[in-house]
């Protein structure tokens, strides 16, 4: 059988599902999404100072970027699920966060005398942050991994790594509404490096069980 016929075959077997792809798709983010809030307020929950913080500017500007990964993401991974879609234009739109934390980084560093540098980028919570993204995210990675099953990723391992940044873009938006450290700094190094965890495991899931 010809690469085309193959693909053309997964995509109408993709098709031939149940439930349409578009709507497992959204209903597998809402039910992520439950799941990361379930985790969320039964361990760490909402900062307490929470109502005037909403007031700042780089407290929502948290949301901003998480928001912009989560929905870059899902864009990419709905396209990833459809066997011989373009990939171009929603790889495109996955720059949009990363530069969106760039441009605030940069806009800190003007803002904040060098010698606040490092206490910001370093924080008081960076350990909480590493632990509590991916313990967040987990749940939600897991059931995208499902979804993925459900459509025929014809590149199983980006596909899962795709899940694996929608999910921490899940987690790190719940975890920003704890998290005391605003800083763009501390935003661009730790939930970054949590987020890069959900994605590795989600390239390992993708690898191990969403392979044709």
């Amino acid at each position: 059988m010809r690469t085309e016929d193959l693909i053309k075959a997964l995509d109408a077997d993709a098709r031939d599902k149940a439930m349409p792809m578009g709507k497992a798709w959204w209903l597998a983010v809402g039910v992520a999404a439950m799941i990361a809030a379930v985790v969320f307020f039964a361990t760490i929950g909402p900062r307490p100072d929470i109502m005037p913080a909403m007031h700042t500017m780089r407290f929502l500007s948290k949301f901003v970027f998480t928001a912009a990964l989560a929905a870059s993401a899902f864009t990419l991974i709905r396209v990833l699920s459809t066997p011989g879609a373009s990939t171009a234009r929603a790889s495109a739109w996955m720059v949009v966060a990363p530069l969106l934390v760039a441009i605030a980084v940069v806009l800190e560093l003007f803002a904040v005398p060098s010698a606040e540098w490092g206490r910001r980028l370093v924080g008081t919570n960076w350990y909480i942050c590493l632990t509590f993204i991916p313990l967040i995210g987990i749940g939600p990675l897991a059931i995208l991994l499902a979804a993925l099953r459900h459509g025929a990723p014809t590149r199983p391992v980006l596909a899962g790594a795709a899940a694996g940044l929608l999910a921490g873009g899940v987690a790190a938006t719940f975890y920003a509404a704890h998290c005391f450290d605003d800083s763009p700094l501390f935003v661009a190094t730790w939930y970054t490096m949590a987020i890069a965890f959900l994605t590795l495991l989600g390239a390992i899931g993708g690898r191990l069980f969403v392979r044709w």
